[in-house]
């Protein structure tokens, strides 16, 4: 019984460091307490997809109009995993999805706005890990790994505006990343200005193309996704 005993302490201790070890590769165990990290079926990879596809061109957003602004908010901690998950706060998108973004933000220069982008192409990596992190009552607020996300194609645009006189972030109807029935782009309540600002935006983009994720105002997914392959290319490895 003894022997029994020592050989489960054994195993305990070895499983805890592995935990800690998973921990340190994804950022660290500092700072408060974080969600456990829990695995999508040992998926190693990408789904596979038969295509034909389209080759990928991405390219980065404000090499086309240096007035489009970032706040790529998972390049830092303030984003809802609470820390940094890209090495980098650049935005990508496929060639023709990032070339109407541009159209739509100099139309929307003439209300008084410029776009303001959180995020465009997203590796399936960061996708698995936003599922892996997120809890199952919020997971209708991440894409699941196993049919992968349009942003892993290049595809999608998270974004909001800013005012052209004062440059800073105006105010929506809920925060951005925000998972409750204020992100919805119907949602009926919040301020008439917020809710008038958010429909601009949705006019504005749908007129290039994009439609509006039905839970969340900020997430506009180009008409062309499907011709595009689920990519898990670091930014590092994508020209500039």
């Amino acid at each position: 019984m003894r022997r029994r005993r020592v050989l489960l302490a054994a195993v305990l201790v070895t499983l805890a460091r592995s935990e800690s070890a998973l921990a340190i590769e994804l950022g660290g165990l500092s700072g408060p307490p974080r969600p456990p990290l829990r695995c999508v079926h040992a998926q190693a990879g990408p789904p596979r997809e038969p295509g034909p596809f389209r080759a990928p061109d991405l390219v980065e957003v404000i090499s086309l109009d240096p007035t489009i602004r970032l706040d790529v908010r998972y390049a830092t901690d303030r984003n809802f995993v609470g820390r940094a998950v890209y090495p980098e706060a650049r935005a990508f998108l496929q060639r023709a999805a990032a070339e109407a973004l541009v159209r739509a933000h100099r139309a929307l220069a003439k209300e008084g706005y410029g776009v303001l982008v959180f995020d465009g192409y997203r590796p399936w990596s960061v996708t698995k890990l936003f599922w892996d992190l997120t809890p199952r009552a919020k997971r209708a607020f991440v894409a699941n790994p196993k049919e992968g996300s349009k942003h892993n194609r290049g595809s999608a645009v998270d974004l909001s505006l800013y005012d052209l006189t004062s440059g800073r972030e105006v105010e929506m109807p809920s925060a951005y990343d925000e998972m409750s029935p204020r992100a919805y782009p119907g949602y009926p309540g919040g301020t008439p200005e917020q809710r008038a600002r958010r429909d601009l935006l949705r006019a504005a983009m749908e007129r290039e193309g994009f439609t509006v994720e039905s839970n969340e105002w900020w997430h506009f997914n180009y008409k062309d996704w499907r011709q595009y392959p689920i990519l898990d290319v670091p930014f590092s490895a994508i020209r500039r």
